[in-house]
C-alpha cells in the first residue's frame, strides 16, 4: 500500500482535516468501532481517511492523528473482499484482508474498510503448501527409489526358489548376499525418508544429552562391516557433544555413507575441539565435488549429474545433516581435501569433557 500520506489533502467539514474527523460523534458507533478487533478506517470519495480506530492505528503502526487526513492508497470497492500488502513505516510488511461497505457520515457518503491482519494465516497456508509439495516429492522419490531394489529382490528370490536344486552352495550364497545388500539399501532409504518426514513435521526432538563422539563413531562404523577397515579415526576419547543421540547417528551415518559411495579410500575422520564447538571432518580421496555444484550440495533432492547416472540415491542425506545440525545451532559444510578428494564437516555444540576411562 506504501505510504498512505503521499497524496495528503484536507478533509471536507473539518478545520485541519485531522482531529475533528478522527472519531465518530455517534456514541454507539464509536463504542463499536473502538472495540473492534479489526482495523476500521472510513475513507471519503477522494480517498482520504476520515477516521480510524485504535486497531487500525496498531495495524498501520501510525498514530490515529497521522492516519486521519492522509490518503488511504488502496481502491475501495463496495462489497468486495480483497487482500492488500501493507508496508509499515519501519519497512515491515503485513498481509491485510480488506472488506469494504458504504455508509453516510454527517451527510457525506463514505467507504468503511474493515482491515484484518492475516499475515500469520497466509504464512501458515504457504508453509502448508510447501509441506504438501515436499510430501508429494518425497512420495515420488520413494516410489522411484524403492522400485529398483524391490524389483531386484523379487528377481533374486525367484531365482533362488525356481533354481534351488540346480544352484551350487556358492551360487545360492551369492544370491542371498545380493538380497541382503538390497535389503540394506532399502533400510537406508527408509531411514532417510523417515528423517526427512520428521524434519518436515518439525517434531519435538528428544532433549539433547552429552554424547561421546568417539563412542558414536565406533557404533556407526560397526554398521559398515568391512568398509570400516578403510577408515582411520583421530578423536580424543573424552570429546563430548550436546545433541540428540539419534540425530548424531543420522549425521555420522550419512557422512560415512557419502564417503564410501562417492569417494575413495582411505577415509579419514578427524574430530577437533575449538572455542566450545566440536568439529568433525569426514574426508576421502575421491574425485571431490565439482566447484559449480558446491552451492547446491546440501539442497534437498540435489544430486550431481554424474552421481545421478552412476549411483542410486535420493539426494536427501546431506540435506538431512545440515537441517539437523542447524536445528541445534551448529552447521554442516563442504571443503576440498588438501590431499585430494572431499571433506564433509560438522560443527556441533561441545559439552564438558568426559573423564577418560
Amino acid at each position: 500500500m506504501g505510504d498512505p500520506r503521499s497524496d495528503e489533502s484536507p478533509v471536507a467539514g473539518t478545520e485541519s482535516g485531522r482531529a475533528t474527523g478522527s472519531r465518530f460523534h455517534d456514541g454507539a458507533n464509536e463504542a463499536m468501532v473502538e472495540a473492534s478487533a479489526d482495523g476500521i478506517v472510513a475513507v471519503d470519495e477522494r480517498g482520504i481517511i476520515r477516521l480510524a480506530n485504535p486497531a487500525a492505528e496498531a495495524l498501520f503502526s501510525r498514530p490515529t492523528g497521522d492516519l486521519v487526513g492522509s490518503a488511504f492508497g488502496a481502491p475501495t470497492v463496495i462489497h468486495q473482499t480483497s487482500e492488500i500488502d501493507l508496508i509499515r513505516p519501519d519497512g515491515s510488511a503485513r498481509v491485510v484482508e480488506m472488506r469494504v461497505t458504504g455508509t453516510t457520515l454527517q451527510g457525506e457518503y463514505i467507504y468503511v474498510a474493515a482491515l484484518r491482519d492475516v499475515t500469520r494465516r497466509k504464512q501458515a497456508e504457504q508453509d502448508l503448501e510447501v509441506a504438501l509439495e515436499h510430501q508429494t516429492t518425497v512420495v515420488a522419490v520413494a516410489a522411484h527409489e524403492l522400485r529398483t531394489p524391490v524389483a531386484a529382490i523379487k528377481l533374486l528370490a525367484h531365482q533362488l526358489r525356481d533354481r534351488r536344486a540346480a544352484l551350487s552352495e556358492e551360487q545360492a550364497t551369492e544370491i542371498i548376499d545380493q538380497i541382503a545388500a538390497r535389503v540394506d539399501l532399502l533400510q537406508a532409504l527408509m531411514q532417510k525418508l523417515l528423517a526427512a518426514s520428521r524434519i518436515d513435521a518439525k517434531d519435538t526432538r528428544v532433549p539433547s544429552e552429552p554424547v561421546r563422539v568417539l563412542e558414536a563413531l565406533l557404533e556407526q562404523l560397526a554398521e559398515f562391516d568391512e568398509k570400516a577397515q578403510e577408515v582411520s579415526l583421530s578423536c580424543a576419547p573424552e570429546l563430548v557433544v550436546v545433541v540428540d543421540r539419534q540425530d548424531l547417528s543420522e549425521m555420522l551415518t550419512n557422512y560415512l555413507e557419502n564417503a564410501f559411495t562417492h569417494g575413495r579410500p582411505p577415509v579419514e575422520v578427524r574430530v577437533t575441539e575449538r572455542a566450545g564447538w566440536v568439529e568433525v571432518r569426514v574426508c576421502d580421496r575421491g574425485p571431490g565435488v565439482p566447484s559449480t555444484f558446491v552451492p547446491r550440495l546440501f539442497e534437498r533432492f540435489s544430486r550431481e549429474a554424474r552421481a545421478r547416472r552412476e549411483i542410486e540415491g535420493t539426494g536427501l542425506g546431506l540435506w538431512i545433516v545440515r537441517e539437523l545440525t542447524r536445528a541445534i545451532g551448529g552447521d554442516a559444510w563442504y571443503e576440498p581435501n588438501d590431499a585430494g578428494g572431499a571433506c564433509f564437516c560438522l560443527r556441533l555444540p561441545g559439552g564438558t569433557r568426559a573423564s577418560a576411562t
